[in-house]
């Protein structure tokens, strides 16, 4: 199973519009858009799960292209090396 990072999302894409546009290229697994914690609003990127293969052709065909008048971004996920706890701030 591959992790796709999917940025320069247009604010108005949903988990169902993505699916739909990776579908095309293989199974798509799982979709997880990226919402403000605060505002609930979309931040413009997200993640697609798939199988090797499957994510290595979408990645290949939706790098560069125009998705809702933006360019999407396509690229295998890279892990957080810092625990998703940027700068050391914690919150209570």
């Amino acid at each position: 199973m591959t992790k796709l990072y999917v940025g320069n999302l247009p604010f108005t894409a949903t988990d169902d519009t993505v699916r739909a546009l990776f579908a095309s290229h293989g199974t798509v697994e799982k979709v997880s858009l990226i919402t403000d914690r605060d505002s609930g609003r979309p931040r413009g990127f997200g993640f697609v799960e798939m199988a090797n293969a499957d994510a290595a052709r979408a990645m290949q065909a939706l790098n560069g292209t125009d998705f809702g008048g933006r360019p999407l971004r396509v690229n295998e996920a890279q892990e957080r090396s810092d625990g998703g706890n940027r700068g050391g701030a914690r919150r209570y």
